[in-house]
């Protein structure tokens, strides 16, 4: 008699490509949400970090401070140096960033207009300094381009230059 040892595959053997491809699809959306939950605390820092730098920025306007390249330059110097490095001279250049300054007047009616030129920073003024970031997220949920832009502007009125003449913008 011959005896026939029948091979069965045991359980063990047939799951172990299931592992692998299990693992795939957990770990991908788990990198995911945990990338997206260090990307959410970070917005809110660079929004309020942009917040704190515009209006820094005014704070140091309204006083008619103003440095050797004039009042402008010296205004986008103390929003720089107070945004933490998100917003610089390179990105504002390349246009990945964006800053402005801009002055109002009340005209006979009392409607706020631009000004431009000498004396449109002078006391009784509107200031408006604004900011524009775009930033890079690590969680690619957002968008197709994944940057996201973030602004913030701040106002105040000018004061009275010393010897009511204003520096040079």
């Amino acid at each position: 008699m011959i005896m026939r040892t029948s091979r069965r595959v045991t359980g063990r053997k047939r799951e172990r490509g299931n592992a692998i491809i299990e693992g795939a699809l957990v770990i991908l959306p788990l990198m995911a949400m945990g990338f997206a939950m260090l990307d959410f605390p970070l917005a809110i820092f660079i929004q309020n970090t942009l917040r704190s730098a515009v209006r820094e920025g005014v704070r140091f306007a309204i006083t008619q401070q103003t440095g050797a390249n004039g009042q402008d330059a010296a205004i986008k110097t103390v929003v720089e140096n107070n945004s933490m490095g998100f917003l610089n001279d390179a990105d504002i250049s390349s246009s990945v960033s964006s800053f402005s300054i801009n002055y109002y007047s009340t005209n006979a009616l009392g409607a706020l207009v631009a000004v431009n030129g000498n004396g449109s920073n002078a006391g009784g003024n509107v200031i408006v300094v604004s900011a524009t970031i775009n930033h890079k997220f690590m969680a690619p949920l957002w968008s197709s381009t994944g940057l996201i832009p973030f602004s913030a502007s701040s106002s105040d009125m000018m004061e009275a230059p010393p010897n009511n003449i204003p520096p040079a913008r």
